[in-house]
């Protein structure tokens, strides 16, 4: 616990140094690969960039920070922090914004143990595919998240989860 403690203030200092951009909250429930509960909390900061812009959409993303309680038996819980660049494709729409995602990034798991699954280090890369709605400073989707540490380090069991998430702005 004191490993995954120092981390959040490791990332809490390096996302200090964003720009003072709206901060948006997530909120997420679903289930592992293997039916472990998974619950995560994140903070999401827009990049405010938009590239290939056009009738049909736009390219966009944002940075997202993220704590995960998985929920396992007495001796397969486990807690992760990530932090990922995300790139967004936004549908056009005037009410209602369909978009797909997808980013790339880093976790930190407290163990290397969950269910059945031995993640070989507590270091993991993070790959996600994502789809959702966007509306009124507000967004529901779903996300299928891949963790594994890329054969860094034996075994390389890796985990999924697969989430329904839930995004506001304040």
């Amino acid at each position: 616990m004191k490993k995954i403690l120092s981390l959040a203030a490791a990332a809490a200092l390096g996302l200090s140094s964003l720009t003072a951009q709206a901060v948006d909250f997530t909120a997420a429930i679903g289930q592992s690969g293997d039916s472990t509960m998974v619950y995560r909390l994140g903070a999401q900061w827009d990049w405010d960039k938009s590239w290939w812009q056009s009738n049909v959409g736009r390219l966009t993303g944002y940075w997202d920070a993220g704590y995960t309680f998985w929920e396992g038996d007495e001796t397969s819980s486990n807690h992760s922090l990530s932090f990922a660049p995300v790139f967004v494709y936004e549908f056009a729409g005037e009410t209602v914004k369909p978009y797909v995602e997808a980013g790339i990034g880093v976790a930190a798991f407290a163990n290397t143990e969950l269910e059945d699954n031995d993640l070989g280090s507590s270091f993991q890369f993070e790959d996600r595919i994502g789809l959702g709605l966007r509306f009124s400073g507000q967004e529901v989707g779903i996300r299928a998240i891949h963790y594994s540490n890329a054969g860094i380090k034996q075994p390389n069991d890796g985990v999924e989860a697969y989430t329904l998430h839930y995004r506001t702005s304040f």
